[in-house]
């Protein structure tokens, strides 16, 4: 590998630590990218759509191995994830993948029969069977609980991802 050639290699950062290390090398001009995916996020008071790291603590970086190698002085990056000796190199037939992966998984919506599991609430932590689907709200069954409960959309999340 001619080491002045554009790959795409793979930092490691501190702990949840990657968008804020995305922002810094985005200021330096590097090419870089960070998959993310919607998961919801419970706290005391609410449930939130939040967008999450696909691999904690690890960023693609598109650029010359030379200038990977200077990478390791950003703050936020711990070192540069290293196969046989050298810098992983991410071909980009993989890089893809991963984006197709992301579309398909970004447009599969819920279905009926899927199972889902509650995240607040009276009943959080319980799993049921979609069985039916309205705009805001899906009827579950709770097959455990022998009863039907309807729940607002952005309180349940999959049981099985894809």
């Amino acid at each position: 590998m001619d080491p002045k050639e554009s790959n795409w290699y793979v930092l490691y950062t501190f702990p949840r630590a990657e968008k804020q290390v995305k922002e810094r090398l985005e200021r330096e001009g590097i090419d870089c990218w960070l998959p993310l995916h919607r998961s919801p996020r419970v706290w005391s008071d609410r449930v939130k759509l939040v967008d999450v790291p696909l691999f904690n603590s690890y960023i693609f970086v598109h650029c010359t191995e030379v200038l990977l190698r200077s990478l390791i002085r950003i703050y936020g990056v711990v070192r540069i994830v290293y196969y046989n000796g050298k810098p992983a190199i991410v071909r980009d037939q993989e890089i893809e993948a991963i984006k197709d992966f992301l579309k398909e998984a970004e447009a599969h919506p819920l279905c009926f029969g899927e199972e889902v599991e509650i995240l607040c609430g009276a009943m959080k932590g319980v799993t049921g069977k979609i069985v039916q689907i309205n705009k805001s709200h899906l009827v579950l069954t709770l097959e455990q609980l022998a009863a039907t409960v309807c729940v607002k959309l952005e309180t349940v999340t999959r049981t099985t991802r894809i």
